[in-house]
């Protein structure tokens, strides 16, 4: 972390080290938009709504007692942690869960036939699948709080102190905010046909110490299940 020092009388002023500054949150600027880019899911706060899609259907089988979990997003590894974190919350409840995800890799492809083929294997009577409806991120400039010493001494002169200041010199800091809809649905294998269905609207906003903050994956997660628990969908 650079810093910078300066001795005065009771004041202090570099312009040396403020140029240097600017040139900083200039750089920093350029990879901002690629920063923004990048980031997916993470969190330091966020806040879960619920929209309901469809009530659950009154000619269901329902409760369902063993079910396949799959995540349908991009790339691989976000779909491994919702499916984990989703099973997890089942099996708290007593239901018999399997993430699609501990059933193939990254070369399996993601087709219909997968999925009824891991259906039958496990002996599902249902498959709750999740996958992402919108994703809207912005982001801004915060200035970072700089951090400083001082020392101070007398001079010969009647209330006239020398002062040195060193200030550590940060860059400014990123934050992002995100509006992440999931929609999750979940399907009778006897029927073949979708029995009960919600969005979850979160609002998400990081900073640049939590970009990969696992978090939302556990409160999506315990999210979804939570309602499919109040609605009747899953047996305890």
């Amino acid at each position: 972390m650079p810093s910078r020092s300066c001795v005065c009388s009771c004041s202090r002023a570099d312009s040396a080290a403020d140029r240097g500054n600017e040139l900083m949150k200039t750089l920093y600027r350029a990879g901002m938009l690629s920063l923004c880019a990048a980031v997916l899911l993470g969190a330091c706060s966020s806040s879960t709504n619920v929209v309901k899609v469809q009530d659950l259907a009154k000619t269901s089988d329902a409760p369902y007692q063993k079910v396949l979990v799959v995540a349908l997003f991009k790339r691989f590894e976000p779909r491994r942690y919702l499916e984990d974190e989703i099973v997890k919350q089942l099996s708290q409840r007593g239901v018999d869960a399997v993430a699609s995800t501990s059933m193939m890799d990254t070369t399996t492809p993601v087709a219909r036939k997968t999925f009824v083929d891991m259906v039958g294997k496990i002996g599902a009577d249902a498959v709750i699948v999740t996958h992402l409806v919108s994703l809207d991120s912005t982001g801004k400039e915060v200035t970072m709080r700089p951090e400083a010493t001082r020392n101070f001494w007398p001079t010969y002169y009647w209330n006239v102190f020398e002062t040195e200041l060193t200030e550590y010199v940060e860059p400014p800091g990123v934050e992002l905010r995100h509006t992440l809809v999931l929609a999750t649905e979940v399907y009778s294998v006897r029927t073949k046909e979708p029995v009960w269905a919600i969005q979850t609207h979160s609002k998400i906003r990081q900073d640049n110490d939590h970009l990969r903050d696992y978090s939302i994956y556990v409160n999506e997660a315990a999210t979804i299940v939570g309602r499919m628990d109040r609605d009747g969908v899953i047996k305890r």
